[in-house]
């Protein structure tokens, strides 16, 4: 009998030649490949990835890219180089104090934003998310320096990789040190999943499941990361 591909896309070995078979084998290989969702590989040397792997940023260009133990390690140090690894620790910081009045001197224009030291610039650099994407917003570095001598450990937030988090939409009071990764998977998600004005109910269910997450993957720190 000879060997078939049925209708349904599935591949039918049958009979009991074993040359047969082996083409048989063959052309099963060949549609499980085809069939299989793309795989992820390093971004520096093509290595396949698992579904957790590290990640690099380039500052010049904010691009984040995928990378491999291997390549991540070449990384890791404080030396200048090209990338920087992003760390992985989420810190939640449940004493942040942030009056309305200050967070109003900041003139973000939205309820929700990260801040991080740019090493390119050497400055502060806030960026809220939007439906169109990530939004750069002037930041007013005197109502910035008074935020910070009120919470001593956004002096430790290391340059282009870490961020403070804040979410205070819907009279959240959310403050988190994160990996900027995760400010980029928030600005991605509020970008493919708004609609309408309002954004509607699965933007906001996903926002909270975001939020959700973090929580569950931070450490609890004070004013200061030692606390």
């Amino acid at each position: 009998m000879k060997d078939q591909t049925s209708n349904n896309n599935e591949v039918v070995v049958s009979g009991n030649n074993p040359a047969s078979n082996a083409d048989g084998l063959d052309l099963l290989r060949r549609f499980i490949r085809a069939r299989s969702p793309a795989i992820e590989r390093c971004d520096l040397c093509s290595a396949e990835l698992g579904p957790e792997h590290p990640h690099l940023i380039e500052p010049g260009m904010r691009k984040i890219v995928c990378a491999c133990q291997a390549c991540a390690i070449l990384f890791s140090s404080g030396a200048e180089t090209k990338y920087r690894r992003i760390p992985q620790t989420v810190r939640y910081l449940p004493n942040f104090e942030l009056t309305q009045s200050q967070w109003e001197g900041l003139m973000i224009p939205i309820s929700m934003a990260f801040f991080f030291k740019n090493s390119v610039t050497d400055r502060m650099t806030v960026i809220y998310p939007s439906p169109a994407g990530p939004t750069e917003s002037l930041l007013d570095f005197e109502s910035w320096d008074e935020i910070v001598n009120c919470n001593p450990v956004l002096k430790e937030l290391e340059p282009d990789t870490e961020a403070l988090l804040v979410n205070r939409v819907r009279d959240s009071a959310d403050y988190f040190i994160v990996p900027i990764d995760e400010c980029y998977r928030l600005v991605g998600l509020i970008r493919t999943k708004w609609k309408g004005l309002a954004g509607g109910t699965e933007v906001w269910t996903a926002i909270n499941e975001f939020f959700g997450e973090l929580r569950k993957r931070s450490t609890r720190v004070g004013k200061t990361a030692h606390a």
